[in-house]
């Protein structure tokens, strides 16, 4: 039997991606054993001597005690020429250390995305998906085989991460989670709570969820496509909006949200409402979408995330200031973004739109707030007013969307019978006029009707 003393451990360099401990340590390559010499060359990228270990012998699928291989260790390293090599020599392209990592799960951990390229081209597996189930009556009823999403001249929608596909004959809009999933928990528990959110989601304001791939790689959401583009688009082409084409914008998201936060049994918060998540449909209404950060409020009435919100994670220029504290939230903070998506709308700029995003939620915090540069008579019938309830400092003041909605039909109300009577005055006045004319008589006909008498 071959002596365990000539198997060491390989610690030199990257080490598995599911190895507890993912420090790296090692001295030279003097003295070792070819076949460990062969992973250390592996790990400088050495293509000659390689070659010249192969040539004389040495095992190119040769193990370590953690069931490392020399492909394992190329492939941390990035050293696409040695994974050819390597492959070209023989090498199993799907081997497993004792953790169960394979040379395409420690390619996509250190993002090695041409080493991973190669891998694939050679037949290896993608990890097995974080939300894979063992059991087929475990599979969500939800889920969709990726096979029935056709990518074919597909392009990018909205934000970087959605696409256009086709769905068993109707165009959808994909969200794509791949290779991150694998070495970032975070990410898979939120896109597991997305995926519990939209489930339970059905209303006219709210983007339609379709179903979602979470047995195979990349995982998928796939939901309604909006063809008409996002909020945030519509204003760049448009700049500022007649008032009451914003309070139909308004109620549209408005409704949306207060479906949300009156969900039953835990409501909603979507913590991340700024224009480029509102979507327009072909009929020209608003819908809510994109619930990658949203929380639900089960027992407790506030959440806290577990660490500080950063850029990536929402649009600075829409988030609350208890957010930006870290401090404990509600519903409310969604009010104060939905307050700026209002002023936004009749302004036609975005909150701030002269500082940097990464100052403006320090100016919420210090309780400024963008100044109104629109005409007064924009803001008529208590538009202003409800702005600045909306974006109060202390969130307990902020009115709830129930509320909302119903300050937002009386304004709206106001506005159209303006506006009706706008469009009918002129007409108004014509009949007035010829009424008046009609009924008037001249001295001329009076003279004549006296003569005919």
């Amino acid at each position: 039997m071959e002596n365990k003393k000539l198997h060491p451990r390989f610690s030199l360099g990257r080490q598995s991606s599911l190895a507890p401990d993912r420090g790296g340590a090692g001295d030279s390559s003097e003295a070792l054993d070819p076949a460990v010499r062969l992973m250390y060359l592996a790990n400088e990228g050495d293509l000659d001597g390689i070659e010249e270990l192969l040539d004389a012998g040495s095992d190119v699928n040769f193990t370590d005690i953690d069931g490392r291989t020399a492909l394992h260790v190329a492939a941390c390293q990035g050293r696409t020429d040695v994974v050819d090599l390597l492959l070209r020599q023989g090498a199993h392209v799907d081997p497993r250390d004792r953790w169960g990592s394979t040379p395409l799960a420690d390619a996509l951990y250190y993002k090695n995305h041409d080493v991973v390229k190669l891998l694939e081209k050679h037949g290896a597996k993608p990890p097995m998906a974080p939300m894979h189930v063992e059991n087929a009556r475990e599979v969500p009823e939800y889920e969709i085989h990726p096979s029935e999403l056709d990518f074919t001249n597909s392009i990018c929608i909205t934000k970087g991460t959605f696409r256009i596909a086709l769905w068993r004959g109707t165009q959808v809009a994909v969200k794509t989670l791949g290779e991150e999933l694998f070495t970032d928990d975070d990410k898979v528990k939120a896109f597991h709570d997305e995926l519990t959110l939209l489930e339970k989601i059905r209303h006219p304001n709210v983007v339609q969820f379709l179903g979602a791939v979470t047995q195979s790689t990349p995982m998928m959401i796939v939901t309604e496509y909006l063809p008409q583009g996002d909020l945030r688009a519509y204003l760049k082409r448009k700049g500022a909006l007649k008032p009451l084409i914003a309070v139909k914008f308004a109620l549209d998201i408005a409704r949306g949200m207060n479906y949300l936060h009156e969900h039953k049994p835990e409501a909603i918060i979507h913590r991340d409402l700024e224009p480029s998540n509102v979507l327009r449909d072909d009929s020209g209404h608003l819908k809510v979408a994109d619930f990658g950060v949203s929380k639900l409020l089960k027992v407790a009435k506030t959440v806290k995330e577990d660490k500080p919100v950063t850029c990536l994670d929402t649009s600075w220029r829409y988030v609350a200031p208890e957010v930006y504290r870290n401090e404990e939230y509600d519903t409310k903070v969604d009010v104060f973004s939905f307050a700026l998506i209002l002023q936004e709308m009749i302004e036609g700029y975005p909150p701030f739109y002269t500082k940097p995003e990464n100052d403006v939620p320090k100016a919420y915090v210090e309780n400024e707030r963008p100044p109104f540069r629109a005409l007064p008579k924009l803001y008529a019938y208590g538009l202003k007013q409800l702005i600045e309830e909306c974006w109060d400092e202390k969130p307990y003041r902020r009115p709830t969307f129930r509320q909302i909605i119903g300050r937002l039909e009386g304004i709206g109300c106001h506005l159209a019978q303006k506006r009706h009577w706008k469009i009918r005055a002129p007409a108004c006045i014509q009949n007035l006029e010829t009424l008046f004319t009609g009924n008037r008589t001249s001295p001329s006909s009076r003279s004549s009707r006296s003569t005919n008498r």
